[in-house]
């Protein structure tokens, strides 16, 4: 193979190694729950041992080596950690409700409404004796 084709080579792997880096990093920022955080945290890890072993094949080096097993270890320890922490998040943080989910809260909602209006309109207009009456 020439060297201009490996370079080439080289280069789209770096563009997609980019991309992926980059997305994940979006995606890590909106989140929105801590386990999608974690997702995205992990595919960084994974493009940045992709990105250090295509520079190690690049420039045909092995002393990279323990550097992409220390950074591996340390990707799947903290994502093992964060799965670990992540079964006590509240259930509602970043949860997508069914639609039955969103109709009951909903009613329960409209129902509590109504008797809280109810209950000031009795306390009200039928509280008592009125104001100033003669027995």
């Amino acid at each position: 193979m020439t060297d201009t084709v490996y370079l080439v080579i080289v280069v789209a792997c770096g563009v997609l190694l980019a991309v992926g880096a980059t997305l994940a990093i979006v995606r890590a920022e909106r989140g929105p729950s801590m386990l999608d955080r974690t997702v995205a945290l992990d595919v960084f890890t994974t493009t940045l041992v992709g990105a250090i072993a295509l520079e190690a094949a690049f420039s045909r080096r092995t002393d990279t080596i323990p550097i992409l097993v220390v950074l591996s270890l340390v990707g799947f320890v903290g994502s093992v950690t964060i799965a670990r922490f992540a079964s006590v998040e509240p259930e509602d943080e970043g949860r997508i409700r069914t639609a039955e989910e969103i109709a009951a809260e909903d009613a329960a909602r409209r129902e509590a409404e109504e008797s809280e209006r109810d209950a000031a309109v009795d306390a009200e207009h039928h509280g008592g004796a009125p104001e100033g009456e003669v027995r």
